[in-house]
């Protein structure tokens, strides 16, 4: 086998019993580091203190990896051109992020009788998204909700994933002063105008069920 001492240094080839009494006088652990090299390559090293370096490294590694996550976009049969344009922009950020997209057309009462116009409506955003997106699932019925599922292309994900490690990188600014009061205040409201979207949506499906109840 060949070893390799704890500072690096190349020993040569040694018999493994040789190895071991090195290891045990120095005080350190005999380690396979290249089981498929002609001969074995082995370290001396400390062995606990080894797989704490890589158990924190792959924590790292993980913890800058921006985990997808599946975003959903509510429509109605009714709803018009330029509220689906909205929407699909609203997709077309998720998606650069390297999120999922999930588009859902919930259909009520009569609107049941048309589920073409769901359909065709979703295939108009999935041509729309084509440049940046794939689709996972096509049109597919689901008791009265007609999903769309889209996903990033693999461009789309590596560039993504890199923006997110560079994003990692980068030194968090200190939240003391007047500019970090700002920077703070400008996250919170991007946040917010999303939950706002999503509660005019809600708005419009409550509406809806007060003219059903109205008709009726």
């Amino acid at each position: 086998m060949r070893l390799i001492d704890e500072n690096g240094t190349q020993v040569g080839i040694v018999a493994i019993r040789d190895a071991l009494q090195m290891a045990e006088e120095r005080g350190y652990d005999l380690v396979e580091v290249a089981p498929n090299a002609v001969p074995p390559v082995c370290r001396l090293l400390d062995y606990g203190k080894f797989r704490y370096e890589q158990s924190k490294k792959e924590r790292e590694a993980r913890k800058n990896q921006k985990q997808a996550e599946l975003k959903q976009i509510r429509l109605m049969p009714k709803t018009d051109d330029h509220d689906i344009a909205v929407k699909a922009n609203q997709a077309k950020r998720f998606l650069l992020q390297g999120d999922k997209v999930k588009f859902n057309v919930r259909f009520r009462g009569r609107e049941m009788a048309h589920p073409d116009i769901g359909r065709k409506m979703l295939e108009d955003i999935a041509e729309q998204l084509r440049d940046i997106a794939v689709v996972e699932q096509r049109p597919l019925m689901e008791g009265r909700v007609l999903s769309l599922l889209v996903a990033p292309n693999a461009k789309v994900l590596k560039a993504a994933q890199q923006a997110q490690k560079e994003k990692a990188r980068q030194p968090r600014p200190q939240s003391t002063g007047e500019g970090g009061a700002v920077a703070v205040a400008a996250s919170d409201d991007e946040e917010l105008d999303d939950e706002e979207l999503d509660d005019e949506e809600l708005d419009d499906e409550e509406l809806d069920d007060e003219d059903d109840r109205t008709k009726a």
